[in-house]
Parts: structure tokens; sequence; C-alpha cells
């Protein structure tokens, strides 16, 4: 699924694992995400995060027991 004008998708591969491995391709994505993020008048590094959780009580249906009674 390369496009028309890649090499071969072996030679893709082994570039692609070769920059993992020692770095590279993380050295690019941060670089190119600081420059899009200036671009758009932001810092180049987020100064903040969100991070999401959700729970589940099963302890209102009884524990994973009453599920079960439940599908039968």
């Amino acid at each position: 699924m390369l496009p028309h004008d890649f090499p071969e998708w072996d030679i893709v591969y082994h570039y692609f694992r070769a920059w993992k491995q020692d770095g590279t391709w993380k050295n690019i994505h941060d670089t190119l995400r600081g420059k899009l993020r200036k671009k758009v008048g932001k810092n180049s590094e987020p100064t903040a995060g969100i991070i999401d959780a959700q729970s589940v009580k099963t302890a209102e249906k009884g524990g994973f027991v009453a599920m079960m009674l439940g599908k039968r």
C-alpha cells in the first residue's frame, strides 16, 4: 500500500525499523510536532496534558457472578 514512487516495501521497512531502534524516528516526529505547534501559534512543547479514565461500577450489579446470571 505504499505510493508508487516509494522503493519496495522491504527497503522502506528496513529503514523504518532501523530509525525506530536508534531514535531517529522519534526525533523526526518530535521536530515536526514542535514546528507545527509553533506554526499554529502554540509553544513548541505542550504545557499541559489531559488524562481521562473511566471506571465501571460492578458493586451495584453484584459483581461478575450477577452479570453471568443475567445472561442465562
